[in-house]
């Protein structure tokens, strides 16, 4: 136990370790929280399944009157949903990266999110997918796989994106 000498208000050598081992503690405990929170730092996903490489197979459209857009090449159009919750695309001429999150459902269903993607802006050729893409992954609310096929699902089944596993 900590007591004091007389009526001087000094701590005896026991009380200096306790003090310093408090102090301690007290700056450490801000710095860490520090850590878990860095900024630029991605959330992990939970959701092993939708990790890797997919490419895209198709658009579909249920409430703007655009239907179903096939890629004329499925290659130039690829997601990539990495385990440390970052996801980059490539988008015919350009690229896009975000980050990604998700909670499973179950194994074939769950929730997913993106931030909203920057994107390069190079002129494509007419035709191109790739502002469609970037705009309506900011509206995928969830998802479902089956068939090494992953099915983005927008908010208010206003549409779909397909996409089909790459083969690593």
């Amino acid at each position: 136990m900590c007591s004091r000498h007389g009526t001087k208000s000094t701590p005896t050598s026991a009380c200096r370790p306790l003090r310093v081992g408090i102090a301690l503690s007290i700056v450490a405990l801000p710095l860490a929280a520090c850590e878990a929170t860095q900024p630029g730092a991605a959330p992990q996903s939970n959701d092993t399944m939708l990790k890797g490489s997919w490419s895209l197979l198709e658009l579909q459209s249920s409430s703007d009157g655009s239907g179903d857009v096939r890629p004329d090449d499925p290659a130039k159009y690829e997601l990539t949903l990495a385990g440390d919750g970052r996801a980059s695309l490539q988008l015919d001429c350009n690229g896009a990266t975000g980050v990604w999150t998700s909670s499973a459902a179950d194994q074939t269903h769950g929730s997913i999110t993106f931030t909203p993607l920057a994107m390069s802006r190079s002129a494509c050729a007419p035709g191109s997918l790739d502002t469609r893409i970037v705009q309506a992954l900011a509206g995928v609310r969830t998802y479902s796989l089956g068939d090494g096929r992953l099915v983005l699902k927008l908010a208010g089944n206003s549409g779909d994106q397909v996409w089909m596993r790459v083969a690593e």
